[in-house]
């Protein structure tokens, strides 16, 4: 199968054993890779198309599979808390069993990668209804494993679950200093996949690249 070009780059990490290797950052800071600058977050998101939410019928997170297996007995949601952790030693089968972890939302740190979720920066339910629900699977679960895009990224298990499938109109990070880089990482995400905002969701993140 041929994906669209915006499903190209994410293609690199669908199905089991891919080549894609990630290196630690040496930083406890989480450092998703392409996050724009906020001059290109700016033109992308005027590129953006402002149209109302789509509806929730039929949504089911099974329609995006995700934490795809990888080489080295990896799967997606380990590659990314070896990249965004500190001194992250593994075992034989990929999970953790050394380092820290630093949640960029709320300044909240776990030396347990079991304390810290992978996060979908555009959440799974915000994608469905922004233009997802007419992909087809596999275009989902490129979604879902981009680790070509600032789409995943560690953060503590309570911001994540606080944050749910809200939109920037709805949740920002506690830590108003990453309002900006945030921004721009949804923005870019959206770009990519050719996803809708709507004018709440739009205004908000005006608001929140003013703070760059």
């Amino acid at each position: 199968m041929i994906l669209p070009r915006k499903f190209r780059n994410s293609a690199l990490v669908v199905g089991a054993a891919t080549a894609l290797t990630l290196p630690l950052t040496g930083t406890a800071a989480a450092e998703p890779p392409g996050i724009p600058t906020p001059t290109e977050a700016e033109t992308q998101l005027a590129e953006l198309t402002v149209a109302e939410d789509g509806s929730m019928d039929g949504y089911d997170r099974d329609l995006f599979p995700h934490w795809n297996s990888h080489e080295d007995n990896c799967n997606t949601r380990e590659l990314v808390l070896e990249r965004d952790g500190d001194d992250v030693e593994t075992g034989n089968d990929c999970y953790p069993t050394d380092g820290s972890w630093y949640s960029e939302y709320d300044g909240e740190t776990a030396s347990d990668p079991s304390d810290f979720h992978i996060d979908h920066v555009v959440p799974l339910g915000n994608a469905w209804v922004s233009g997802a629900a007419e992909w087809t699977t596999d275009e989902r679960e490129a979604f879902a494993n981009d680790l070509e895009s600032p789409q995943l990224i560690a953060v503590s298990s309570s911001s994540n679950m606080s944050k749910s499938d809200d939109d920037p109109a709805e949740w920002q990070p506690s830590v108003e200093e990453y309002h900006c880089t945030y921004a721009s990482m949804w923005i870019t995400v959206k770009h990519k996949y050719e996803l809708t905002v709507d004018e709440a969701e739009h205004s908000a993140l005006e608001d929140m690249l003013a703070t760059c």
